[in-house]
């Protein structure tokens, strides 16, 4: 993925969060999905039957606030040019507490084309359609197993999701007395078939079940010569024989065996998005503890080398919500800058206290630090890669780290 897609889908997918968290008092917010195939005049003559009809709403603050957000987006719908992907508009009277409402337009331009026109009244947005288009579709079948136990799952984009395990009842290599070793063998490889019958039934249940467009293959991993058994015995469903991918050595047969199986099959998925990122953030891993300076990580630190331009590559976590203020006392006796995490549809305008004077602190500028961070390294062409919290080091990025590292050109001693 480009450094730019990547941070246009950091930003939707911030929008999108923004806009889960604001709710209307009634069916008050409106969402219009306008495809590019549809005339807007067309859109206009429903939108102002809308406005008639809501004129039948009991509910006068209910009704003003209805209509006037049909006029509002009637009012925009003038100018408007519907992009190639069409356009989204969410328009109405949020309620942003103590009993107050505002009346706000959030439009939205997807990175991919809207198929179908909707208009949608509701106490909050409808954003399915948008957040559908966040998730990465395509899907590996995993399959982990021995003799003793088998687990299946899937890798959907860069989530890893645990179905079924199961547990043999194949007996053991020592035979019971009163049984001739011929007939101890005989009965345990038809338990091991049998297993491994099981194992492909349900694996096989699974993995159809996944909208096949989506699915690219399938993985099985395990000791030697477990797995060469199962694949020799075709014991999958024959339309996803086609899709075997590879055999991986794993030590793990059970839930945990599947992250490994995705490890060991890394060359074999070098493409996906989840590679590329473990492969960042393990490549930052071994430069952090060979202690060989090129580790960066907080904004400080990281802030610091990018203005020297020592900034290879820039990894900054999907799931960082912050924002760098500019703060200024009243009175003109402080001036300075914080950074500070927010959630999604808060935004917390206090200051705190100028440590000169103790007057109460204006905030005069925010930015959010992503942004800030990004264009700095655009300024110094460094690298910047967006790190999911989908997976283990992903996860560490954010919450271990504050979710901004970076790996440097050279040690720098900042």
């Amino acid at each position: 993925m480009s450094e730019q897609s990547a941070h246009s889908k950091y930003e939707f997918k911030k929008k999108l969060e923004e806009l889960r968290v604001k709710k209307g008092r009634g069916t008050e917010l409106i969402s219009l999905y306008i495809p590019p195939t549809k005339q807007i005049s067309d859109v206009t003559s429903q939108l102002k039957g809308e406005h008639g009809q809501a004129a039948n709403i009991k509910s006068k603050v209910t009704r003003d606030n209805v209509q006037g957000a049909l006029e509002s987006l009637l009012s925009r719908l003038r100018y408007v040019e519907v992009p190639e992907n069409g356009i989204v508009f969410f328009t109405g009277a949020v309620d942003i507490g103590a009993n107050k409402t505002s009346m706000e337009t959030t439009i939205v331009e997807p990175p991919q084309p809207i198929v179908t026109y909707r208009y949608h009244c509701d106490s909050s947005f409808f954003l399915e359609p948008l957040e559908e288009m966040l998730r990465d579709a395509k899907t590996y079948g995993l399959l982990v197993l021995d003799r003793r136990e088998a687990a299946i799952g899937l890798l959907v984009g860069k989530h890893i999701e645990h179905f079924r395990t199961l547990t043999s009842t194949v007996p053991g290599k020592q035979r019971k007395g009163g049984q001739s070793a011929h007939r101890f063998q005989q009965l345990r490889l038809i338990a091991i078939h049998e297993f491994y019958k099981r194992i492909g039934d349900a694996a096989s249940e699974v993995f159809m079940a996944v909208d096949q467009k989506d699915f690219q293959g399938v993985l099985i991993g395990g000791p030697s010569p477990t797995k060469e058994e199962f694949e020799a015995g075709d014991f999958l469903h024959h339309e996803l024989l086609k899709k075997k991918l590879g055999l991986f050595d794993v030590a793990y047969t059970d839930e945990s065996g599947l992250p490994e199986l995705v490890n060991a099959a890394s060359e074999r998925l070098s493409d996906i998005d989840l590679m590329v990122e473990k492969k960042l953030m393990q490549r930052f891993f071994a430069e952090l503890v060979s202690d060989s300076g090129k580790a960066a990580y907080g904004e400080l630190q990281v802030r610091n080398n990018l203005d020297i331009g020592a900034v290879e590559i820039l990894m900054i976590s999907e799931g960082l919500r912050a924002e760098r203020l500019t703060l200024s006392c009243p009175n003109g006796d402080y001036e300075g800058k914080i950074t500070r995490n927010f959630k999604p549809g808060e935004q917390d305008s206090s200051g705190g206290q100028c440590p000169v004077c103790n007057s109460n602190l204006e905030v005069t500028e925010r930015v959010d630090i992503v942004d800030e961070l990004s264009e700095l390294a655009d300024l110094m062409a460094t690298e910047v890669e967006f790190i999911s919290t989908d997976f283990d080091e992903g996860s560490q990025l954010l919450n271990a780290f504050g979710g901004i590292v970076a790996i440097l050109r050279f040690n720098t001693g900042v």
